[in-house]
């Protein structure tokens, strides 16, 4: 079994790098493949899928390359797993409700929040530099080493054990996860609506806070220009942020049969009014 002592050069055969050349894995990778319940026949799969670019800046000579290559492929297997998934629970979703869905769940900032408890940061290879600016919790970096783990998966395990892979990262936060992207979508949806019909961006403030640290409930208005859409709550700001999206967009969208009519109606006045005014 490897362990994070070794680099991608021992795997591959060359000579160990100084140790002062690039940031090796704090953790040994046996524990990163109990805890998402897949061995790897080929590790250099593994390997290779935790290699962040920098650290190709300290060791250049690095034979398996970065992960860019297996985080395109992990996009593209990823994207196809959750579309299926979406089609089989969703059944009367229309195509483009389930194309934003997917946009959601698949984008880097959900990976990275998916990461977080695998620790994932802590196997990646990366450049001294971006370990001290803190490359192990940059969220563009743990999405994206996720996207990888999965494309190394996929090349050593086929479809079927990226799958399972998949919904081990996922674990018992599935269910909750798809709830989260069906609320975030409503955010999504209201900015694209006040934007088309108010010409302005949503603005979220936190009007109040209530009860004790474990506890919580936000208070939070939603704001197009000078209107105050609505109001949401929340044992968070995000989910206070996302009911106050859903309760502004529903009143919005309610609103436009009755403008419709009014506009109607004093175009059918205005044209009544150029009748009378002909001799």
């Amino acid at each position: 079994m490897f362990e994070s002592k070794q680099t991608p050069e021992d795997v591959a055969g060359s000579r160990r790098p100084a140790t002062e050349e690039g940031a090796p894995p704090r953790k040994p990778l046996q524990e990163l493949q109990q805890a998402i319940s897949y061995r790897f026949r080929n590790e250099d799969y593994l390997i290779n899928a935790l290699v962040h670019k920098s650290y190709l800046h300290e060791v250049p000579d690095t034979a398996l390359g970065s992960n860019e290559r297996l985080e395109f492929l992990g996009d593209s297997v990823l994207g196809f797993i959750v579309s299926g998934d979406l089609f089989k629970s969703r059944p009367g979703m229309s195509e483009g409700e389930l194309s934003s869905l997917r946009g959601v769940l698949v984008r880097l900032s959900t990976l990275a929040e998916l990461a977080i408890p695998l620790h994932l940061g802590e196997y990646l290879y990366m450049s001294h530099g971006e370990e001290a600016a803190g490359g192990r919790t940059r969220d563009t970096n743990l999405g994206r080493a996720v996207e990888a783990l999965l494309g190394a998966v996929y090349m050593d395990g086929g479809l079927e054990a990226t799958q399972a892979v998949w919904h081990c990262i996922l674990g018992e936060r599935s269910i909750e996860q798809m709830q989260q992207v069906l609320q975030a979508d409503y955010k999504s949806r209201l900015q694209q609506f006040t934007q088309a019909h108010l010409r302005a961006t949503p603005q979220y403030r936190i009007v109040s806070t209530s009860g004790p640290d474990h506890a919580k409930q936000f208070e939070v208005e939603v704001r197009a220009g000078e209107r105050t859409l609505a109001v949401g709550e929340g044992r968070n700001k995000q989910l206070a942020e996302q009911q106050a999206a859903e309760k502004a967009l529903s009143s919005l969208e309610s609103e436009l049969p009755q403008e419709s009519d009014a506009l109607d109606q004093g175009d059918q006045a205005a044209g009544r009014g150029e009748e009378m005014a002909q001799p």
